[in-house]
This record gives C-alpha cells, structure tokens and sequence, in this order.
C-alpha cells in the first residue's frame, strides 16, 4: 500500500439542526467526539417495586413507636396552642411569613441571574465549538491537500 492515502471524513460528529437551543445537542456532539457517549443506549431493568404495606403492618408501625418518636413530637407541637396569646402568633407568623418572602425573591432573582449566565455560557459554548469545527476542517485540508473534506450530517 506504499503511495496510498486513506481518506478520513472530517466534521464527522456534528450538532444537529433545528429548533432549540441546541445546547444539549452540542454537548451530546462533544461527548460523542470525545468518545464518551455510546451508540445504543442501554436499558435499565429496575427491579420491582415491593408491594405498599397493609392496614395492619402501618397500625402495628404506629403502635410499636415511641411516644418520643419525632413525628408525635412534631404533630404535638402543631395542637397545642400554648400559654402564648393568638395575636402574638399571627404577629410571629407574619414575621415568618414575611422572612420566607424575601428569601423567595432573593432566591429568586439569584436564579433567574444563574440563568442568563448560563444561557451566555451556552452561547459561548456554541461560538467555540463552531470553531473549532472550522480549524478541524482546516487541519483537515492542509493535512489532505488532494482530497476533499466531507462532512456527515
């Protein structure tokens, strides 16, 4: 085979087009050219799930439970009232109220910030990938100067 060149397609694993943000594509296609996908995927066989327990084993748990079990503790907690007043209650279950909001938009806005940094991530992500398919075209031509680079999309 002395003289022979063996042609390699370039730009064999490509993100698909389409609608979306092609995000996931891009990923699946850099996994793929890295090698770290498989063809097929493979099924996974969970094992069955064991049946729910019975009126009589759920009655038995309970009644087998200490009285200092956490989940009487908590449900003793939420019946008695106590020696505090009720406006007492509401001005506390204001306040709470009120601090859990702010955490919300806090966590809110956090989130939505995370979102635009990802969605520029993405696109950046997408800007190098497309160039890098470039310079792989070209290492291509100039490393196969009579052949002709194809693509399989």
């Amino acid at each position: 085979m002395a003289g022979s060149v063996r042609h390699v397609p370039i730009g064999r694993v490509r993100a698909p087009t389409g609608t979306g943000s092609g995000c996931s594509a891009a990923v699946a296609a850099w996994g793929a050219l890295l090698g770290m996908g498989s063809k097929a995927k493979k099924r996974v066989v969970l094992p069955t799930r064991p049946a729910p327990p019975t009126v009589e084993q759920i009655l038995e748990d309970v009644r087998g439970a200490p009285s200092e079990d956490p989940v009487f503790s908590a449900l003793a907690q939420e019946d008695s009232p106590g020696p505090s007043g009720r406006a007492e209650d509401t001005e506390a279950q204001r306040e709470q109220l009120y601090q859990q909001s702010r955490v919300y938009v806090a966590t809110n806005q956090r989130l939505r910030r995370a979102g635009t940094r990802l969605k520029q991530k993405c696109e950046e992500l997408q800007q190098a990938g497309q160039k890098l398919e470039r310079d792989f075209r070209q290492v291509g031509q100039v490393a196969l100067p009579g052949t002709v680079a194809t693509s399989s999309g």
